[in-house]
């Protein structure tokens, strides 16, 4: 009787709503936005994104503060971070301590977001190494239970083969997944939508970034920080990578805005990402 009722209300659910979430999304932000709030006053930087309704991280600095002091005021503004940066020496070299600091934060996601290259000479050499280095600390990240996931900066879609510098990586990452930053796609003249649709497995954790209309554009991956705006004011599909990410069940998507009007603009991202649900 029970499984019955259980089914009626999944059909009643279908009818109602169109569709049943069997994941649930989490918006969270990238600490990184507020680098200079933190040099001033940590305390009440954390407090300020507890005040905005945010519980979840990325991030992994404490910014000068010991991380022991640092982690009581996250567990004091019901703040918890799921995902921590780390370097691609620090994977490359030590990341045995990339494990244990992920397992000191309770994090579950760790992530790089550079590849080291001289100048703006990034090929199929530099993605290759990127590629040995991803697989190996992969692996043992995943047995560890922790998922690593690379943040793409736009030098990774430069022409390679058939395709781009990515399309190799992310053929070839057996042990390691991606975080889609949708600024930094967009940046380098990539579809984040056509991206997300040709690897729907690859992509694990979301930087929602969204970009001022007529900002030139390049592969680079290096911008001008105010050219960040409120998310669904730019050029960049948001609403669509939303509604996708939601589809294909990643559960962190971090707001990321580095420029000196973070402090007003996310209140009012998060707005608008309110607005979609």
């Amino acid at each position: 009787m029970k499984r019955l009722q259980v089914l009626w209300l999944f059909l009643i659910a279908i009818v109602f709503f169109g569709k049943v979430s069997v994941t649930a999304q989490e918006v969270g932000l990238q600490l990184y936005s507020l680098r200079n709030q933190f040099k001033e006053d940590i305390p009440s930087t954390l407090k300020l994104i507890n005040d905005w309704g945010i519980t979840v991280l990325e991030g992994g600095d404490s910014y000068g503060m010991p991380e022991e002091e640092f982690k009581e005021l996250l567990a004091k503004n019901n703040l918890k971070m799921v995902s921590i940066g780390a370097t691609f020496n620090d994977l490359a070299i030590a990341p045995e301590e990339v494990v244990k600091k992920a397992k000191s934060y309770g994090a579950t996601y760790v992530m790089c977001a550079w590849i080291p290259h001289h100048g703006n000479n990034f090929g199929i050499v530099d993605a290759q190494k990127a590629v040995e280095v991803f697989n190996r600390a992969g692996k043992l990240l995943r047995e560890k239970g922790l998922k690593l996931a690379y943040h793409a900066h736009g030098f990774e879609f430069r022409p390679y083969g058939d395709g781009t510098l990515f399309d190799y990586m992310a053929e070839n990452a057996n042990y390691f997944d991606f975080e889609m930053d949708v600024y930094w796609v967009h940046h380098a003249g990539a579809d984040p939508m056509k991206l997300l649709k040709k690897y729907p497995s690859k992509f694990i954790l979301m930087h929602l970034k969204d970009m001022e209309k007529g900002t030139t554009k390049n592969n680079t991956g290096h911008a001008d920080v105010e050219t960040n705006v409120v998310l669904g004011t730019g050029e960049v599909d948001i609403a669509g990578v939303v509604a996708e990410a939601k589809r294909l069940g990643i559960k962190y998507m971090f707001i990321e805005d580095e420029c000196s009007r973070v402090v007003d603009q996310v209140p009012k991202s998060l707005k608008y990402l309110e607005g979609l649900k």
